[in-house]
């Protein structure tokens, strides 16, 4: 059989992720906590440089200032947390037993 491919090459290559803090669309600051718990887990945990498209200068920053928000009480430290506090989308009549 004729190999139709043969001279084409595909080639599917990403763009590469554009830092938002670099481009001056997102600032970092600890007392913002709506911002920062975007670049945090369902779990709690900080996401990665790959869930987050920070540089590695961005990425530390934003680790800082999740862990000095933890520090203030502004951010959960565990989805547990989240829990008990009955915070962050989850309603109480739900968790409630009667």
């Amino acid at each position: 059989m004729a190999n139709f491919t043969a001279g084409r090459t595909r080639s599917f290559t990403r763009k590469p992720p554009v830092c938002p803090f670099c481009t001056g669309r997102a600032t970092i600051d600890y007392k913002d906590a709506a911002t920062l718990s975007q670049y945090l887990t369902s779990h709690g945990s900080i996401g990665s440089r790959h869930m987050t498209k920070a540089c590695a200068k961005h990425q530390r920053a934003i680790a800082r200032a999740i862990r000095r928000a933890r520090f203030l009480a502004l951010l959960p430290y565990a989805s547990v947390h989240i829990w008990k506090t009955g915070g962050v989308g989850l309603s109480e009549s739900r968790h409630r037993r009667s």
